[in-house]
């Protein structure tokens, strides 16, 4: 309950225009240690760096202010020229979206599209390029509202493109998410398990940080069981002790599942899982619309929070 109250405060306060303009004025330098930069090559300058220690990059260009179709037609481009610059420079295309940026919920206006919904039209220019070279696209879940459509439109590029190139995800603190994860087992789904960091009411989503990670363990492990490959995506030390626990156990081996952390947030923990052979990743983001991620960053811990204080003090 304390960890909702705490992050549905620092939300709110984000989103008042006095403090936005400052942040987006003053914060950029701190917004640098969670966000890899504003274009493609400062994008995959990140992966590079990462590549060193053994540690693949999940790129994702920010982008939460998009309403018209034209803008998320145009954003879908900019994500296809992301896939064709990392092929260029030797990184297999992997990358992360939301489908509301590409146009969720509004109706395509091409030939072959009309009546299908945008974002299903521009996801499946994304998916098939990202396949052409090999590469991955992650449908990132949004807000409780978005889970039906997002699931069902996975399902369908699924299908269409195989789960080895095409993923979801579900998240801990909602309620329903073990009975979707089982309801996708027919898909061998390639999914990444998060504990959620949108505000939901309790209807929805379980308020106690306990009951959150306790049915974190839950996903990862039913998705283990069932032989699919699994994105442990936390920074919860007990967690992922847990489930190299669990896999050792039940003879799990470390190319059936990787952990996933973000950018800017304990590389020495990605460092050394990575140098004990299991597979590790980082989800980079990058782009100019920074700041609507920034503030969720800054609501998961308090320690983000007094990061962001000091470095405002000492500007």
């Amino acid at each position: 309950m304390i960890d909702q109250l705490y992050r549905k405060a620092v939300l709110t306060v984000a989103e008042r225009p006095p403090v936005e303009h400052l942040m987006r004025s003053r914060g950029w330098g701190l917004a640098q240690r969670f966000v890899a930069g504003e274009d493609i090559p400062s994008a995959l300058a990140a992966v590079k760096d990462l590549e060193k220690d053994g540690v693949m990059g999940n790129l994702d260009l920010l982008g939460e202010f998009i309403e018209s179709p034209e803008q998320c037609t145009a954003f879908a481009d900019d994500v296809l020229r992301l896939i064709e610059a990392a092929h260029g420079a030797g990184i297999k295309p992997y990358v992360s979206i939301k489908l509301s940026s590409v146009g969720q919920g509004k109706e395509g206006r091409g030939k072959h599209e009309a009546g299908e919904d945008l974002g299903l039209t521009n996801a499946r220019r994304i998916v098939g390029q990202a396949k052409r070279y090999g590469g991955f696209v992650c449908l990132d879940m949004e807000d409780s509202g978005r889970v039906d459509q997002t699931l069902a439109q996975f399902r369908t590029l699924a299908s269409e493109f195989g789960h080895e190139h095409v993923g979801t995800v579900l998240q801990s603190y909602l309620r329903r998410s073990l009975a979707d994860r089982a309801a996708l087992d027919d898909l061998s789904p390639n999914l990444r398990i998060v504990k959620g960091a949108y505000l939901e009411p309790e209807t929805v989503a379980y308020p106690d940080k306990s009951d959150v990670d306790q049915n974190y363990r839950r996903l990862v492990y039913a998705h283990l069981k069932a032989g699919h490959y699994t994105n442990v995506a936390t920074h919860d030390e007990q967690i992922i002790d847990d489930v190299r626990r669990f896999a050792l156990a039940h003879g799990v081996s470390k190319d059936q599942f990787e952990f996933q952390m973000l950018y800017g947030i304990r590389r020495d923990l990605q460092k050394s899982l990575a140098a004990e052979g299991y597979r590790v990743r980082a989800y980079i983001p990058y782009g100019r619309d920074w700041y609507a991620y920034f503030s969720r960053r800054i609501a998961e811990t308090p320690r983000n929070a007094v990061f962001v204080l000091r470095g405002m003090l000492k500007g």
